[in-house]
């Protein structure tokens, strides 16, 4: 029988970064949903299968497996402000995209979303603070990153080889925290 914990209390911090993406993937799997306990409609807008041919929703789309590996990469957990922040860093990431798609992202996020899976107001702001993060950093756009070549690397070496700096996360995990204090996703943030 596979040990389960639930997705409100799987977090692994961005200061544990000896364990391979492997390890922590597994752990994270032992927690996550799967791709079709997702709803349609997160689909439709988050996963590149559902892309039209010549045309781009929303930059830095990508599929269930590889939005897990860029949680793990960011430091973040499951709760719906470790959702915005992913999304928004890896569409950041992308450098490529707009306030109106910004904005129409949001909106949808916001009240189209099924409700348990809707962003807040604080939840929009993480996820703006977050696409701006992304933009500046010097990192490889997260969406075009195959992660499995890294599976059995540690944590440390997969961000230098793929230029996310843990410093930038780090300052802006400080802020979120004495933000949000009594949000559970920011007051873990930076445990260690």
């Amino acid at each position: 029988m596979k040990d389960t914990v639930s997705y409100k209390y799987w977090h692994h911090p961005l200061r544990r970064d000896l364990l391979t993406l492997r390890q922590v993937y597994d752990s994270m799997s032992r927690a996550g949903a799967g791709q079709n306990e997702i709803p349609l409609m997160i689909q439709l807008v988050e996963n590149p299968r559902y892309k039209f041919p010549g045309f781009t929703l929303f930059h830095g789309a990508v599929d269930l497996e590889q939005h897990d590996y860029i949680h793990i990469i960011l430091g973040r957990g499951m709760l719906e402000l470790d959702e915005a922040f992913t999304i928004g860093f890896t569409m950041g990431s992308t450098k490529k995209v707009t306030e109106t798609e910004e904005q129409l992202f949001a909106l949808i996020a916001q009240y189209l979303y099924p409700t348990v899976y809707q962003f807040g107001e604080r939840e929009i702001e993480v996820f703006r603070d977050a696409v701006r993060l992304g933009y500046v950093s010097d990192c490889q756009p997260l969406d075009e990153i195959d992660f499995r070549q890294y599976l059995d690397m540690p944590l440390r070496v997969v961000r230098e080889r793929i230029g996310v700096e843990a410093n930038l996360l780090r300052a802006y995990y400080e802020i979120e925290k004495n933000r949000y204090p009594d949000a559970t996703a920011s007051r873990r943030l930076l445990d260690a």
